[in-house]
């Protein structure tokens, strides 16, 4: 078998991965990045394309700037893509609706929003709640059953399937590679360099980055680290193209570039299963219906089930190796949204050797009973 070696080896292939692998090009770093191909539990594939803001946070403030940060680099990161590989990732930001249908539900939510902002150290980012009446004005095709909706300017979405896309294309077009079917079996560091034996063949580097989703609850302790993450199945109901009525994406409907409208924003705890099932459709196309019946007259295309990538608490888990010095973790739940930063903001600090202290809030450490003991 033969053998590659590079600056730095990324494990995974999907969004997180292919946006610090880009970034690291993009740095003139000579990057391979490890890929187990179609058998991968590959979350991009069936993600909801939000960059979403508002609640995020609560119980986390860092989580809401590191948020805000990466919404903020989202317009320049989709930019720089396009220039550089003719690929539109289609991101807008309008601002996205949370949209309640009970005025209990409404007040619940706004509650939780106030929650959220009067935690200490939190950066306050623009929201509103806005009631039925201006609502109305604002989308025309609700129900008769919505009472309202938390608004944020700062919410937006994108193509994802085509994100993924130009992230590839744009580390190979930076000389990066892209290693497909290397199932990462073990890791070593031999004299400053990391021997990673894959099904493949051995890739060398002298950093590695743990972005492999899942994967990294078995990868992490080879480099001494930790990733406690778990499998959380969502499903997500595409509609066949109908001309564009809703130009806001809200948390379980949105309509994409292409004029189709998906539906989602289901949560279940199956581990590795990835089926879709007839009562959590349906449960997700009713409530659609209820907040837009439009949605009752067209027709189902795709349906599919995906599995997100969950810590203990639900936030991002940045780390690096303290006995395996060039060993970095990065795993998250937030792909799209955090796309930016990874692909902008962390990879200086993996080029440094260090990750900066805005990230301190996200080491694995917080996980450790012993620590807080």
């Amino acid at each position: 078998m033969k053998r590659e070696e590079s600056e730095f080896a990324v494990i995974g292939g999907g969004l997180v991965g292919a946006a610090i692998a880009w970034g690291l090009a993009r740095l003139g770093k000579q990057v391979a990045m490890l890929d187990e191909g179609d058998i991968a539990w590959r979350a991009s594939r069936g993600n909801f394309a939000l960059v979403w803001v508002q609640s995020k946070g609560l119980g986390m403030p860092a989580y809401a700037a590191w948020t805000r940060r990466s919404s903020d680099g989202w317009a320049a990161f989709a930019d720089a893509l396009g220039e550089e590989t003719a690929i539109d990732v289609a991101f807008r930001r309008p601002g996205g609706f949370a949209l309640c249908l009970s005025e209990a539900e409404l007040e619940a939510r706004a509650a939780a929003m106030h929650r959220l902002h009067n935690q200490p150290d939190m950066i306050p980012y623009p929201y509103e709640v806005v009631h039925r009446e201006r609502l109305r004005a604002l989308l025309p095709a609700i129900g008769p059953e919505v009472a309202g909706g938390i608004f944020s300017p700062l919410d937006g979405h994108c193509n994802s399937l085509r994100l993924l896309r130009a992230l590839h294309a744009g580390l190979q077009r930076r000389g990066g590679k892209y290693l497909s079917e290397h199932v990462v079996d073990r890791i070593e560091q031999r004299q400053g360099m990391f021997a990673l034996a894959t099904s493949a063949g051995e890739v060398r580097a002298a950093r590695v980055v743990l972005a492999a989703g899942n994967g990294n609850a078995r990868l992490a302790p080879m480099v001494g680290l930790a990733a406690p993450v778990r499998p959380q199945r969502g499903q997500v109901i595409v509609t066949e193209r109908v001309e564009p009525f809703l130009h806001h994406p809200m948390l379980s409907v949105r309509q994409t570039d292409e004029g189709t409208v998906m539906i989602g924003s289901s949560t279940e705890e199956v581990g590795f299963d990835d089926h879709v099932g007839a009562p959590v459709l349906a449960a997700m196309a009713a409530r659609a219906i209820r907040i837009f019946p439009c949605l009752g007259r067209l027709n189902v295309v795709r349906t599919w089930a995906a599995l997100r990538v969950m810590s203990p608490d639900g936030f991002p888990i940045y780390s690096q190796s303290m006995t395996h010095a060039g060993a970095f973790l990065a795993t998250c739940h937030s792909g799209v949204t955090l796309a930016a930063n990874h692909a902008l903001v962390l990879p200086p600090m993996l080029e440094a050797g260090s990750l900066g202290t805005e990230l301190a809030a996200f080491g694995g450490k917080r996980f450790d009973v012993s620590a807080h003991g």
